[in-house]
């Protein structure tokens, strides 16, 4: 099981790994940092993708059940405030050069916890968006077996 360190001690712990260079350090948080607006990106992707083809699909699918449409509205209701918190959260923007200070531990701290809370808001956006799907899938599948008359 990985260790979990606080920010200071990741900080730390980043600065030893690059001995002491902040700028190798801070392009290490910098990676984590475009992994995680690469998964974001795809999320966004997914849940625009979602919004179109019920834009076309929907109101078919709605129509033919209670259980359909109530599926379809918990679906989007959740797929949409997953897509918000990713424009609001995890695709905002922050520049690691506002971190640096002239002390090297301090600076990393700051970084590791930016980025520590980037990744677990985008775990719960993740969360959302897997929920919001699962309940646009129920709906679907819901109609393929049991709305078509």
């Amino acid at each position: 099981m990985p260790q979990h360190f606080d920010s200071e001690a990741e900080a730390n712990r980043l600065l030893l790994l690059h001995n002491g260079e902040l700028d190798k350090a801070l392009a290490h948080i910098e990676q984590h940092l475009a992994v995680l607006q690469t998964r974001s990106q795809f999320l966004l992707t997914i849940g625009t993708l979602t919004l179109t083809i019920t834009g076309f699909s929907g109101p078919t699918l709605a129509s033919a059940s209670r259980f359909s449409a109530l599926g379809l509205s918990v679906g989007l209701l959740l797929v949409l405030c997953a897509l918000i918190l990713l424009l609001v959260g995890s695709l905002r923007i922050h520049w690691l050069s506002h971190f640096v200070s002239k002390d090297p531990v301090a600076t990393m701290t700051k970084a590791v916890a930016w980025r520590d809370k980037k990744a677990k808001f985008f775990n719960v956006q993740l969360c959302l968006l897997v929920c919001g799907l699962s309940a646009y899938v129920l709906a679907v599948i819901y109609f393929f077996l049991l709305g078509i008359r």
